[in-house]
């Protein structure tokens, strides 16, 4: 009877031990924050990552995973889009978090539009001030995540001068001035200043960019070249096309050129180099 007793009052004594470590690991992985390397800047900008046509978040994570993994940030979120364009936040920030990350999922991934993509990425950019009050933000956006970006900067920026403000554009596989086989004029070039000799309706749209995009802004354009001046769907003239949009008003302006099996349209964002010179760009010291 004895020894009944004792092991009932031990199941319970181990209960309560159970339960008191159980709160403490929860208080503690709550507040639990990766110490971000040394190497790299600590900001509270938040960087977004914008995919492609056709595409989901799940292409970002390789660049995402590849941040994490040198603990350039210790916060990510994803901002689900719905077809209809209303904005769901999917995780939580911590106050005081370092270069947060926010992956966009838009659930209408067929878009045509490249001002609907621009209106998205402005309802994103709503709620993420709602919620966090970010004063600034960071992109980077793969094909046309690209034209997300640029439409929102043309249509949608310049009268929201109270949301975030745009601080660093990382571009990789644009196609501003056309995609081969769709868009893309034959036998087109760029002048001196990278401007297009034939303009399609769609580039042509973005030219106000030349008076108003803002003069704070650092844009790094990274395009692929299989060996063909293309990667494969996207001829090199028209990623580098960003220049004419951007260069005179931007505060820096980079072009960086992808070679080899990954420097192909739909791999660029699973490129090894290509998270190296995010991590440069964004935060390196």
């Amino acid at each position: 009877m004895m020894f009944t007793k004792i092991s009932k009052r031990t199941r319970f004594i181990c209960l309560i031990i159970l339960v008191i470590g159980a709160v403490f690991l929860g208080a503690y992985i709550h507040n639990y924050q990766v110490k971000i390397a040394s190497q790299y800047q600590q900001t509270n900008v938040p960087t977004l990552f914008i995919h492609g046509f056709g595409s989901s978040y799940h292409a970002e994570k390789h660049m995402v995973t590849a941040i994490k993994r040198v603990h350039a940030t210790n916060g990510v979120i994803r901002a689900e889009v719905s077809k209809t364009g209303r904005v769901t936040l999917v995780g939580h920030l911590r106050k005081n978090a370092v270069n947060p990350i926010v992956m966009i999922n838009y659930q209408n991934n067929h878009e045509r539009s490249y001002r609907t993509d621009g209106k998205w990425l402005r309802n994103v950019l709503q709620k993420l001030q709602q919620t966090y009050r970010f004063k600034k933000f960071n992109t980077v956006s793969h094909s046309v995540g690209n034209e997300a970006v640029m439409y929102y900067m043309a249509d949608f920026a310049p009268q929201n001068k109270g949301l975030p403000q745009l601080n660093k554009e990382i571009n990789i596989a644009g196609h501003f001035a056309g995609i081969r086989g769709y868009d893309a004029a034959k036998g087109n070039t760029l002048n001196a200043q990278g401007k297009p000799k034939h303009m399609i309706a769609t580039y042509r749209a973005l030219l106000k960019l030349r008076k108003t995009y803002p003069q704070n802004v650092a844009v790094l354009n990274i395009y692929g070249n299989i060996g063909d001046r293309s990667d494969g769907t996207v001829q090199n003239y028209s990623s580098k096309s960003l220049r004419y949009l951007v260069q005179k008003k931007a505060k820096s302006y980079q072009e960086l050129e992808m070679k080899g099996k990954l420097a192909q349209h739909s791999k660029l964002h699973s490129n090894p180099k290509v998270d190296q010179a995010i991590l440069k760009f964004l935060w390196e010291k």
